[in-house]
């Protein structure tokens, strides 16, 4: 027989029982549907951890006051107690040279008001290398200059959410606002950044030297001399992170006076690695997701299988008078393989499409992120038909074995 008078002997027999074929189609449907949606999802999830981790930057240490002891020997927790200062970040800027940038910080909340419009945001101390680290850049007027930072001006840099919603359209540099009581002048403001990794809105920030924000915005506070809230420094080379990890630490716990086997009154954050954890656990759920829809397309294969073998059972007498007119055993074979093909490929091809629409109706009414990937889409088509042909060749060979004399035979 060509092939295709087997095509359309095997469309004509699904074609006589359509109900039966399209629920038996029903299993591929909703496994290759299964598997577009899931890794889709696991996709843009784990591309939003790589856009994560561009913004934070995998050449990153972050260092924050870890637990230190009050009077008595009484634990104090890391939120209450300075452990860092200045004096740290000079260590680390002078002695470990392949530190790139380093910075201290002081940060807190304020009202910053312009005429009549105000806003209730963050505001951040900071040294010069903190604009490097964090990747800010200027978009108007200028950044602090060293007696800025030497004699704590009373100047700031707004972020773009803050500056829209004082100035408008106005870039608002030269005017003075008030931070809290104090007026402060605008220097200049930070090209817009966006959402955050972590939905957070990162232009919704200013920036004032450090030395201003200890004497200006956190005088009442009395911090101790010099203190810092953070220290954030980077390295020229990511291969050198870990080394200079160790290198701060043992250069802390030096300054710190911290004796052999007693905890740090600092932690290291090395972004990286908790950026590897993140990624590692995505691609692990995506794994996951994936073989719970490759289960669901192998149940679907099964009842392919099984439907399939009822047919071989319903059409013995049909499968005889073939043989008997002169059709092979390779012939019935290849009938019902077809058969079970088409079911299949059918199946996947409706599976594709409900799969790609769920795709994108997930992306649009809920927050978790989708990328669809045409390699996915062309693999789910691929395994529907490896689906067909598996699971379809034993009926076939089944078929295909019959005696055509006791086949007649059969009512």
């Amino acid at each position: 027989m060509k092939f295709s008078d087997i095509l359309r002997t095997a469309l004509h027999a699904l074609r006589g029982n359509w109900m039966r074929s399209a629920l038996t189609s029903l299993g591929v449907i909703i496994g290759i549907a299964a598997v577009i949606v899931m890794v889709s999802v696991g996709q843009g999830t784990q591309a939003e951890i790589d856009k994560l981790v561009s913004g934070l930057g995998s050449q990153r240490l972050d260092i924050s006051p870890g637990a230190g002891r009050g009077g008595g020997g009484v634990r104090m927790s890391s939120g209450s107690f300075y452990t860092l200062k200045e004096g740290d970040v000079e260590a680390i800027r002078n002695e470990i040279p392949e530190v790139q940038y380093v910075a201290g910080a002081l940060r807190g909340n304020t009202q910053i008001v312009f005429a009549e419009n105000n806003a209730s945001t963050s505001w951040q101390g900071v040294q010069a290398d903190f604009f490097e680290i964090n990747s800010w850049v200027i978009a108007n007027g200028e950044g602090f200059d060293a007696q800025d930072y030497s004699s704590a001006d009373k100047v700031v840099i707004l972020g773009e959410t803050v500056r829209r919603t004082l100035f408008g359209e106005d870039s608002g540099v030269g005017q003075t606002v008030r931070l809290g009581r104090v007026p402060f002048t605008v220097v200049g403001t930070l090209a817009p950044k966006g959402q955050g990794g972590f939905g957070q809105d990162q232009d919704d920030v200013m920036m004032v030297p450090l030395e201003t924000a200890r004497r200006r915005l956190m005088g009442s506070m009395g911090l101790p001399p010099g203190a810092v809230q953070q220290v954030a420094l980077t390295v020229a080379d990511a291969k050198d992170l870990s080394y200079v990890q160790g290198e701060v630490e043992a250069l802390l716990r030096q300054r710190h006076k911290i004796a052999p086997g007693e905890e740090d009154d600092f932690n290291v954050r090395n972004i990286s690695e908790i950026v590897a954890t993140r990624t590692a656990t995505t691609k692990l759920m995506s794994l996951l997701l994936g073989a719970v829809a490759t289960i669901s397309l192998i149940v679907g294969g099964i009842g392919i299988m099984n439907i399939m073998l009822v047919s071989v059972t319903e059409r013995i007498r049909e499968i005889g008078l073939r043989m008997a007119v002169g059709a092979g055993p390779g012939d019935v074979r290849r009938q019902f393989l077809a058969e079970a093909m088409l079911l299949s490929l059918g199946g996947g091809v409706l599976g594709i499409v409900i799969g790609v629409a769920g795709a994108l109706l997930v992306g649009q009414f809920s927050e978790l992120p989708v990328a669809l990937n045409g390699q996915v889409i062309g693999l789910a088509a691929g395994f529907s038909i490896a689906t067909g042909l598996f699971f379809g060749y034993y009926p076939a060979r089944k078929a295909s074995q019959l005696d055509p004399i006791e086949a007649l035979r059969s009512q």
